[in-house]
């Protein structure tokens, strides 16, 4: 596969459709230029052609990981790309599980020589195949409903490596409690990745700010001043406290 082959999938998959004109942009090409590399590209089913865009045919195994994948899409790919934006080439990351930090692993794929760990077989497998990476998957025993790992070993990996970045997301946010989770087990990976990383950057849409704190009970680690939350629109005022112990960053904006 070219790189512009590379590209264009990663690109659609990412975005789940965009404009010939638009990809076109991105690669700094002409139109016809995608037409000619799409064309096979649409044969092996790879990507989906439709009245002058593309369609991502990207499948992910397990329907419920899928479903939340297909959740607020524009907003995470927002947040995708404004912390990928803090990475650059040749940096070191933990990435934990989820369906936005499964954003942010495709976001990456634009990067050069990234030191990934992560939980995640999905971000896993996007990430390893490209040249220069090197990716540690933290785990043995994967979860059926989103291929992702809490296992002794998990720790174990998370442990051992020293990184600049720990990229976290939430099940939702508390104006009072902070940002929580579903699981004994995602608060313990997230505790575990913090401690390794120099900076953690937690990536989270606004609809998961909720003032009664959603159904997720379980509190994360509490964020440090030098952390950021990256979110796609700034939530209520209520959670001003919350969100202003840290940096915050609008993705899109300033």
């Amino acid at each position: 596969m070219s790189k512009y082959e590379h590209d264009i999938i990663s690109t659609v998959n990412l975005r789940g459709t965009v404009s010939v004109a638009e990809l076109a942009r991105i690669l700094d090409v002409s139109d016809q230029t995608i037409r000619r590399i799409v064309k096979p590209l649409v044969e092996r089913g790879e990507v989906r052609k439709v009245h002058g865009a593309l369609i991502s045919t990207q499948k992910v195994t397990d329907p419920p990981f899928l479903a939340r994948m297909n959740e607020n899409r524009a907003k995470k790919v927002a947040i995708a790309h404004a912390v990928a934006g803090m990475v650059k080439d040749g940096g070191s990351v933990m990435i934990d599980t989820g369906s936005t930090s499964a954003f942010v692993a495709q976001a990456l794929e634009s990067k050069q020589n990234l030191t990934v760990v992560t939980n995640s077989a999905y971000i896993a497998s996007k990430l390893a195949l490209i040249e220069g990476n090197r990716v540690f998957m933290a785990g043995t025993q994967l979860r059926n409903h989103d291929g992702a790992a809490f296992d002794r070993a998990a720790f174990d990996v998370i442990a051992s490596v020293s990184v600049e970045f720990s990229i976290l997301s939430a099940s939702s946010a508390h104006p009072l409690r902070g940002f929580l989770a579903f699981d004994q087990c995602e608060v313990d990976i997230a505790q575990a990745m913090m401690e390794v990383s120099a900076r953690t950057v937690m990536a989270v849409d606004h609809t998961k700010f909720n003032e009664s704190g959603g159904n997720a009970s379980l509190r994360l680690p509490t964020l440090a001043p030098e952390d950021v939350v990256v979110c796609d629109k700034r939530p209520h005022k209520s959670f001003d406290d919350l969100l202003d112990a840290q940096r915050f960053v609008l993705a899109g904006g300033a």
